[in-house]
């Protein structure tokens, strides 16, 4: 059995547009490795020996997007990943910058989409639970974000 220290942790950000009330939330299509080119994810990475997966989240999406963020709640608790592995979510939103994709950083295209236009790319299948969590959570969707 896996205990929860051995688990790889990754760090990623719902990426919505107002922390307030988010309409739209960014996703990023995968260019490498070959097995998940072409899936769409959240943007995030692996936590690093002696940061806080806080901190991690916040790296990363300056590492891949170019933009610092202001990090929101937590999204649900740790999301499973396959194997080993967990991501731990947050909502996020944009300091004074435009997002951009970072070859470098495995990302070739992103996208805004709002809870109508979720399902308008094909995410990475462990992101769907996710996706489906935050559909009723955008201000577009059913319900809207409490």
């Amino acid at each position: 059995m896996t205990s929860s220290t051995d688990r790889v942790r990754v760090a990623a950000v719902a990426l919505v547009d107002d922390l307030s009330r988010p309409t739209r939330v960014l996703a990023a299509r995968r260019s490498a490795p070959p097995a998940l080119a072409g899936g769409w994810e959240f943007p995030g990475g692996k936590v690093e020996p002696g940061e806080s997966p806080a901190q991690a989240a916040v790296r990363e999406t300056l590492e891949e997007l170019g933009v610092r963020v202001r990090l929101g709640e937590r999204v649900g608790g740790a999301w499973p990943l396959g194997g080993t592995a967990e991501m731990l979510l947050w909502w996020a939103e944009p300091l004074p910058g435009e997002p951009a994709p970072s070859p470098v950083q495995d990302h070739d295209e992103l996208r805004w989409l709002g809870a109508a236009t979720l399902d308008d790319v094909p995410w990475l299948v462990h992101d769907l639970p996710v996706v489906d969590h935050l559909r009723p959570l955008l201000a577009d969707g059913p319900q809207g974000r409490s």
